[in-house]
């Protein structure tokens, strides 16, 4: 199998881990640049370069595109799927689950339980839109934001406002949501393949934190989820369309609340802390969707228009 991982940094730990996997597995795999990439588009027929030459046949793609290439990257992306490359994350499903608003919407709609979330945008509603989600603490998110960033909590009604107040000052699309105050501190990530769970860690904050990301300075540790944990991270995941997600949840006094789902989800956190080869997992996982996979009509490429040099 040919295998291409679109990444912006060769260099970096869930690039290497899956490079490794599949050369481990005996596949050819090269890491490509999403942004090193241009492209031809005419009907029925695409092309893509990479650094000045074709990029050559490609079976499979994981994609791991990072929030600042999330535009061009998921244009790369989509212009392999439409010349018959295999991805497990498709780039529409990438794009759902990276607008926060978009993922919740769409999970409420499946009856997926999470944290009251509202939203609004205009300044003079800022009181009606508090007295929808209630009493605080209230955690006010930026749509995009990745790794902990852009996410405060505001422990007092003034508190909120003027965060709110804030973040409308920068033309920023947020969230505002009800604080979980049973969860301590602490998140469930539950690392999907397919349609199973096949590692999952609880990340606990730093002293003086709320948020739980390892990049905020948390730790974590291999845990057990119940049954209905692992229900609902495959539910999000498959209802977004992704069959390679991190899901986080939280611990409530209700059950189990989702928090968001990543579709680039890193790996040095959850095979550190759990032990489990998630990068071999989801190697296998590509090589059985191909297997099963009918062979894709072929694309035909395109010709330079008379009198110019095809790109």
């Amino acid at each position: 199998m040919k295998i291409a991982i679109l990444s912006r940094n060769a260099r970096l730990y869930s690039t290497q881990r899956l490079v490794e996997a599949a050369r481990k597995r005996k596949h050819t795999v090269r890491v490509i640049d999403p942004l090193r990439c241009y492209m031809s588009i005419a009907p029925q027929s695409f092309a893509i370069h990479f650094k000045g030459k074709p990029l050559g046949p490609v079976d499979c793609v994981i994609p791991r595109i990072g929030a600042s290439s999330t535009f061009y990257g998921t244009a790369v992306l989509r212009q392999l799927e439409l010349m018959g490359v295999f991805t497990p994350n498709p780039s529409d499903a990438v794009l759902r689950a990276r607008d926060k608003l978009r993922c919740l919407q769409l999970l409420a709609a499946r009856g997926v339980e999470m944290p009251l979330t509202v939203i609004g945008d205009n300044p003079d509603d800022t009181a009606d839109l508090m007295a929808m989600l209630g009493d605080p603490p209230h955690v006010i998110k930026l749509n995009e934001g990745t790794q902990g960033t852009g996410v405060v909590l505001a422990e007092k009604r003034s508190a909120s406002q003027s965060v709110i107040e804030a973040f409308r000052g920068l033309y920023a699309n947020f969230l505002v949501q009800e604080f979980i105050r049973e969860a301590n501190g602490q998140d469930l990530r539950c690392f999907v393949v397919g349609n199973q769970v096949v590692a999952s860690m609880q990340r606990s904050s730093a002293p003086g934190e709320f948020r739980a990301n390892i990049h905020r300075g948390g730790t974590a540790a291999a845990v057990e989820l119940s049954d209905d944990e692992r229900r609902v991270a495959v539910e999000a995941a498959s209802a977004l369309g992704l069959e390679v997600a991190g899901v986080d949840l939280l611990r409530s006094s209700r059950g189990p609340l989702l928090l968001e789902v990543n579709a680039s989800p890193g790996l040095e956190g959850i095979e550190g802390s759990t032990g489990v080869d998630v990068a071999a997992a989801i190697v296998a996982h590509c090589e059985a969707r191909l297997a099963e996979r009918p062979a894709a009509p072929k694309v035909r490429k395109p010709r330079a228009a008379k009198g110019l040099t095809a790109i």
